[in-house]
């Protein structure tokens, strides 16, 4: 089954945050950490896997994506915090 999912990056704790979508998670947040690709992130040093969902379909991804780039910052805060609360770069966990 194909999967895309949501996510979220930042430059440090607290830091500058970035949400994005994709059907290739591991591949898009290389892109990132390399800076392939320029503009904010890039710009920002925002490389750090600190959040992410799965969906079934791109539909539902990017329609979740716009609601939490549509969030206040202290609610994109709290999302990170209930899954990781230390803000490791969960890129490390993804299954390379």
């Amino acid at each position: 089954m194909q999967y895309f999912f949501v996510y979220i990056l930042a430059s440090k704790r607290n830091g500058t945050l970035y949400t994005g979508s994709t059907d290739d998670l591991m591949g898009r947040v290389w892109e990132h950490k390399e800076k392939i690709h320029k503009g904010f992130t890039s710009q920002y040093g925002v490389d750090k896997l600190v959040w992410y969902e799965p969906h079934n379909t791109r539909d539902s991804a990017f329609i979740r994506e716009r609601q939490i780039k549509e969030w206040k910052r202290q609610w994109k805060l709290s999302l990170i915090e209930t899954t990781n609360p230390n803000w490791d770069d969960l890129f490390e966990t993804l299954n390379h």
